[in-house]
């Protein structure tokens, strides 16, 4: 059996790809007991975090494993295959230890080095041992995992490279301003409760925010964070808890909200967070287009009247002609191809007023037939979420400050063209955090990672080899009874000292003989290329496979009594 991973993050594919892929918790349960249902794997675990999904298994064949892992990944995100296939990554063997300790020190987190990741890896073990689906080579893998981000930590200065989410997220908010001074006084509101509404809360609370408002769906749950909140005594903060239905209300009273749900759907939509800017200024919101402020109005009748327009004009991104790159960027090539007939035959009204002057429909009917052609062997066209700020235009100073941790987003997109509001979500950190300096601690953590990788390797190989030692010992120890049996019928007259004393000789010949095979197999088993060394051991032998089988279930067995609860 080898380790395989297959998934996908930040790295791999776009914002809009991984909001749709994104598990709910009952969704990961239910992948990994279908994983370790299928025919190439016999232990399984799921990764999930607000940047990546990963699928780990122990399989017995490569590609009818990246097939099967693929397949199942695709059925429970709700992606489709043939979309999701050119975002998902394939890791196997020392390549899949190799990710897995890089993501445990933090190296491959939209923030490098922050140490969250730890406790969603301790997470991810712990529900695959409550599935049963954790076996020797899951629990070995994420439990030296930990040990290598604890290490990584701990001996360099990876954190100083590094932080939470959420205090990059906040950083962000304070367009690089000191977030202390920036949060002394403000009023915050956390949406949600759970492990990362909790980290942004008490992040909140020592950064010197006046009050934290906590909401969730269960009301229990966000009075039991803000009690906690209350109660610390490193921090002098107000807290209160409200329900769901409350949020619309206190959006008009808060300066910061932090949003972290596990909800399906948006929680925050842009006519809300509009209406509590609005009640907060008492002026109309206004919606910046192409980084230039104009009145929030609906759009013209005539835009995109085409019935057979495929592009849904409502979703189109603002500040680009309706027909330009921008308008197709993730569109699959057929629909690209559809476009381009569409915009061929001149259907759009190009009237909007402040949008710029697009270039001539053969123009852009030509350039959506050069992207189709590059969707066809790509996927899908990488996504552009708004222009680049005009020259000389400066946004207008916001009001209310809001940072969306959560995949699928909790507040809809459309609130970063709302003028007097700064909306930070995790495609707007991931842009951050691709032009973030990395810290010389990185290459020594990644020296770490290439030692614990090599160390691991060798000790699975040598666990790999051990039930088949540990079967020629006891085949050697039949004999060795069993020649004792047959002298001591033959050999009536000997007294118990003398048989004690052959049995003891036989023994130590034994002993010897194999004790330096037996070391040197070890060792040489340990090392890459390694595995053949047990089939060797087998076949010299004659070592009955059913034994070394029964030696390992006994180890396995073995290692679970004694796994801490």
């Amino acid at each position: 059996m080898s380790l395989l991973v297959v998934g996908l993050s930040h790295r791999s594919a776009p914002v809009s790809v991984l909001e749709r892929a994104a598990l709910s918790t009952d969704a990961q349960v239910k992948l990994v007991q279908d994983t370790v249902a299928a025919e190439p794997a016999t232990e399984a675990a799921v990764l999930a975090t607000c940047n990546r999904i990963e699928l780990y298994a122990d399989v017995d064949k490569f590609h009818a494993g990246v097939a099967e892992l693929s397949t199942l990944l695709a059925q429970h995100s709700g992606v489709g295959l043939d979309e999701l296939t050119p975002y998902l990554y394939v890791h196997y063997e020392d390549r899949a230890v190799h990710h897995l300790f890089s993501v445990a020190c933090g190296l491959d987190s939209m923030v490098v080095g922050e140490g969250q990741i730890l406790a969603q890896l301790k997470d991810s073990l712990a529900r695959a041992q409550e599935l049963h689906s954790a076996g020797r080579l899951m629990n070995d893998l994420f439990q030296q995992g930990l040990r290598v981000g604890k290490r990584a930590h701990s001996e360099t200065g990876i954190d100083r490279a590094g932080q939470s989410l959420v205090t990059f997220g906040l950083e962000q908010l304070t367009a690089g301003g000191d977030v202390q001074a920036w949060a002394k006084g403000k009023k915050a509101l956390v949406i949600g409760a759970g492990s990362m509404s909790s980290l942004a809360a008490a992040t909140l609370a020592r950064a010197g925010v006046a009050e934290i408002v906590v909401a969730n769906r269960t009301y229990d749950r966000a009075e039991r964070l803000a009690q906690i909140i209350t109660e610390n005594d490193d921090t002098d903060v107000a807290a209160r808890a409200v329900p769901m239905d409350a949020v619309p209300g206190e959006l008009t009273r808060a300066d910061v909200v932090v949003s972290c749900t596990g909800a399906t759907g948006l929680v925050l939509n842009a006519d809300v967070v509009a209406a509590a800017v609005q009640g907060r200024t008492g002026e109309p919101v206004a919606e910046i287009e192409d980084d230039r402020p104009a009145q929030v109005a609906p759009r013209p009748a005539g835009l995109g009247a085409d019935e057979n327009c495929p592009l849904d004009l409502t979703a189109a991104q603002s500040g680009f002609s309706v027909m330009g790159e921008a308008a197709v960027a993730g569109m699959a090539a057929a629909e690209l191809e559809q476009h381009a007939a569409w915009v061929d035959n001149g259907t759009v009204d190009r009237r909007e007023a402040g949008r710029r002057t697009p270039e001539s429909p053969e123009a852009e009917a030509e350039l959506i037939g050069a992207l189709a052609a590059a969707a066809a062997r790509v996927g899908r066209i990488p996504e552009r979420r708004r222009p680049e700020p005009v020259a000389g235009f400066v946004r207008p100073a916001p009001a209310l400050f809001l940072l969306d941790l959560a995949m699928p987003r909790d507040i809809d997109a459309a609130v970063h063209r709302l003028a007097g509001v700064r909306l930070v979500d995790i495609e707007s950190l991931a842009e951050a955090s691709a032009d973030a300096p990395m810290a010389a601690d990185v290459d020594q953590v990644r020296r770490i990672v290439s030692d614990e990788v090599a160390a691991f390797g060798a000790a699975q190989r040598a666990a790999h080899i051990t039930p088949t030692v540990v079967a020629l010992r006891t085949m050697a120890a039949d004999v060795v009874a069993s020649e004792i049996a047959r002298l001591d019928g033959r050999l009536p007259g000997l007294d118990e000292r003398q048989r004690g004393e052959i049995r003891q000789a036989v023994h130590r010949v034994v002993d010897k003989l194999l004790h330096a095979p037996t070391v040197r197999v070890k060792q040489l088993a340990a090392e890459p290329g390694g595995a053949g060394y047990a089939d060797a051991l087998r076949t010299l032998f004659d070592l009955d496979p059913e034994t070394v089988a029964a030696v390992s279930r006994a180890v396995e067995s073995t290692d679970k009594k004694d796994r801490p609860a």
